[in-house]
């Protein structure tokens, strides 16, 4: 079939993304929230700090008694962090305080110990009757935390779609939150088909190739948000992946996602099972690696087939999958980040869109790229040692050492983010 007889990437996509909207949420405990996508936009209920309060161990008094030093000034109160405070603060007045602890009325700076007579003494030291200021503070305010300097009551800290982080859930507790709600995780049914294939760990027997989509696709599923749920190595027979397809939709998969058995071989059965059992809506994309990538449904869940060869399986769920975990968790598209590079060597491929695994390196004059070894796609070493995907546009057959080329850093959309 002829380049121009394939579908184009983009268009592959696009209707690909139409068949997914976002799932509903779930409330969880703050405890297990890490990572998880937050559904809805969080307001501050109060501002932040709430009260004025010591940002240090010191003495709060009133600026205007203390524009000199030395000073000395009578200690009328002992103000600890967590505790009210009433006793207004007058002229000539002072009160020890500890960090956090609210500011009394009347006082407008807090002096911290070491500037003054008193230095510390360890928990339970007396109060004093008097307090030398040594060095006088440079303005009112000073070491004091306003209430609402770090947000006011009613500021949006965090929106929805934002991946939690432990500084987010940190703040979510100080705003006193047990819960928060999130996107459920897509589950993601994952199948690979072969009578060649075998699970790491067994002894391979003559023609026997170890499976490792299943560990790379379902790493790459959790690092994205999303459960993956093994079926297995499916046997090139219908119904053992009948079985399988069949267990996942038994256990409520949000999508299927098949490597191998998509193509046109003639143990290549997943194809046909679609279009009897299910729907087949798209199939040979203008791709390399990956034409024979397979869109439809079995029964009510979502099928998405890619090759089986390791690289074209893993570009293909960069390129495809990807997309659809994100606008499964409500998260939105997001740009790959491409960079202009010069090609340190001539490449080639046969029209398709491609992309070849490539290593970028920085120089004086930007972006040099150069290939990782053999393109083919069963060879993962080359997908290991590379850092981008150099990317060659439907049409482009070639390009000479020293052409520029587009180049997509895909590092980061190996992870969840924003």
């Amino acid at each position: 079939m002829s380049p121009s007889a394939l579908m184009p990437v983009q268009e592959a996509l696009d209707r690909i993304l139409q068949a997914f909207t976002p799932l509903e949420t779930e409330t969880l405990p703050l405890t297990a929230a890490q990572r998880r996508v937050l559904a809805a936009d969080i307001q501050t209920p109060h501002a932040l700090p709430p009260f004025a309060n010591a940002s240090m161990d010191g003495f709060a008094l009133r600026f205007a008694d203390v524009r000199q030093a030395p000073a000395r000034l009578r200690v009328v109160a002992d103000i600890p962090a967590g505790r009210p405070v009433s006793r207004p603060i007058g002229a000539g007045e002072a009160a020890r305080i500890a960090t956090g602890a609210p500011l009394p009325p009347g006082a407008d700076v807090v002096v911290p110990v070491e500037h003054t007579d008193q230095p510390v003494r360890g928990s339970g030291a007396p109060l004093p009757d008097q307090v030398t200021i040594r060095q006088a503070p440079r303005h009112a305010g000073e070491n004091v935390r306003a209430a609402g300097s770090d947000l006011p009551a009613g500021a949006t800290v965090l929106r929805a779609g934002h991946p939690l982080r432990p500084q987010d859930l940190g703040m979510l507790a100080l705003l006193g939150r047990e819960t928060v709600p999130v996107r459920r995780r897509p589950r993601i049914a994952l199948l690979s088909s072969g009578d060649e294939l075998l699970p790491p760990g067994q002894p391979l027997a003559p023609g026997q190739i170890y499976d490792a989509n299943t560990t790379s696709l379902s790493s790459l599923i959790t690092a994205l948000g999303g459960e993956a749920l093994p079926l297995g190595i499916a046997r090139d027979d219908p119904d053992d992946i009948r079985s399988r397809l069949q267990n996942a939709v038994q256990q409520g998969a949000d999508l299927i996602l098949a490597s191998a058995g998509v193509s046109v071989g003639h143990r290549d059965y997943i194809k046909d099972l679609l279009a009897a059992e299910g729907r087949l809506d798209l199939w040979r994309i203008n791709m390399r690696p990956g034409k024979p990538l397979t869109f439809g449904r079995y029964r009510q869940a979502p099928f998405i087939g890619l090759p089986g060869n390791p690289v074209s399986a893993f570009v293909g769920f960069l390129v495809f999958v990807r997309p659809v975990l994100r606008r499964m968790l409500g998260l939105p598209p997001h740009r790959r980040q491409i960079v202009t590079a010069t090609l340190d060597e001539p490449v080639s491929s046969d029209g398709r869109e491609t992309y070849l695994r490539g290593r970028l390196s920085l120089r004086e004059d930007g972006w040099h790229a150069r290939l990782t070894g053999h393109q083919g796609s069963g060879h993962l070493f080359s997908l290991v040692q590379a850092n981008a995907l150099l990317i060659l546009p439907a049409g482009v057959k070639s390009l000479p050492e020293k052409a520029v080329i587009q180049a997509w850093l895909f590092e980061q959309d190996l992870t969840l983010h924003p």
